[in-house]
């Protein structure tokens, strides 16, 4: 099932006027990634969706007691919706920025049911081909990372995840850009070399987790279509990194699925909802290991998720959050059916 035809219909357009700056981002792009937890972020931990339910993320949202900052690409959730206004109304001041770009008619009822009840709700910059980014930031001290959208149609059904991160430089940093992004202003990236951003440093980081591992690659995602990250990924192959992929099916995966396949990489489909529809952005590199690396985020392997849009996901050391996430993709290819 295509959620997002809209949006695979405009890459196309955006790869073509945007050819240029692409190849100016692949020149200037080095990845930072994290070498080991920060202390700060000992609290961490993971929501999986569908397993752990939203009733995680509902408490969340009704935790603050000062402020809350959420940007959403699509919020369609009454749920979430009266949080928001319920946090409002108890005088926490909350701010939204909803995408405009590409789903600002699935927003349009959440824009004026928001601002109806006390909530700053901003359309996202237009400098972005889309706002994609699923975040929130509770009284400036807990953020929330996730590849989950408030869309409560499909809460039974995707696979999805969150990472409540507590690391204050983190916390920080997402903090800045949503104040910037709020104010339609540019900005840089804060320093925070866990964090993964887009339009800025995403392609960059997850080639640099590909690249630096060295026995297995595991990776679930909803597009793969970025010739960069698919470089990466036949490289890695082709040094004898077990590479293993799953994902819902769809006819423009397939190119990726029989170059991956034919380099002896291990490729697992799902189809529509069944057994599960696969929206997590995930990606584990040397599972197992003192080197092990797993990234959650809002970023798909394309061009326009990584290279155009607002995007934000973060790089996991802590080996009980990368186990975590590794048995996540694990179950996933074992629910899936063998791609030939």
């Amino acid at each position: 099932m295509a959620r997002h035809s809209k949006r695979l219909a405009l890459i196309g357009v955006v790869l073509l006027l945007g050819w240029r700056t692409l190849d100016h981002h692949r020149a200037v792009v080095t990845a930072e990634l994290p070498l080991q937890a920060p202390a700060a972020a000992a609290g961490d931990r993971l929501i999986v969706e569908p397993d752990d339910g939203m009733a995680p993320v509902y408490a969340l949202l009704r935790s603050p007691r000062r402020s809350l900052d959420l940007t959403m690409y699509e919020l369609s959730d009454p749920s979430a919706e009266a949080a928001l206004a319920q946090d409002a109304a108890r005088g926490v001041r909350v701010r939204v920025i909803l995408d405009g770009r590409l789903e600002r008619t699935r927003n349009t009822a959440a824009y004026s049911y928001l601002t109806g009840r006390g909530v700053t709700v901003s359309w996202s910059p237009p400098r972005f081909f889309a706002t994609h980014e699923k975040s929130f930031v509770i009284d400036g001290s807990t953020a929330v990372v996730m590849s989950l959208n408030f869309t409560a149609q499909y809460y039974a059904t995707s696979r999805d995840l969150a990472v409540v991160d507590v690391d204050p430089r983190d916390v920080a940093a997402i903090e800045s850009v949503f104040g910037a992004d709020l104010a339609g202003s540019s900005t840089g990236t804060p320093a925070a070399d866990d964090l993964v951003w887009s339009p800025s440093q995403s392609q960059a980081d997850l080639i640099g987790l590909i690249q630096a591992a060295g026995r297995t690659v595991s990776l679930e995602s909803e597009e793969l279509s970025s010739s960069a990250v698919m470089s990466a990924l036949v490289r890695a192959a082709g040094r004898g990194v077990a590479v293993r992929v799953v994902m819902t099916y769809d006819n423009r995966w397939r190119p990726a699925f029989a170059q991956l396949s034919a380099l002896g990489g291990q490729v697992s489909v799902m189809y529509g909802e069944r057994p599960r529809y696969i929206h997590a952005k995930l990606l584990v590199a040397d599972a197992g290991t003192s080197q092990a690396r797993a990234f959650v985020g809002s970023e798909n392997l394309s061009d326009a998720s990584l290279l155009h849009d607002r995007e934000l996901g973060v790089v996991l050391v802590a080996p009980a959050l990368v186990d975590r996430v590794d048995h996540v993709i694990a179950a996933d290819i074992a629910d899936g059916s063998p791609w030939r």
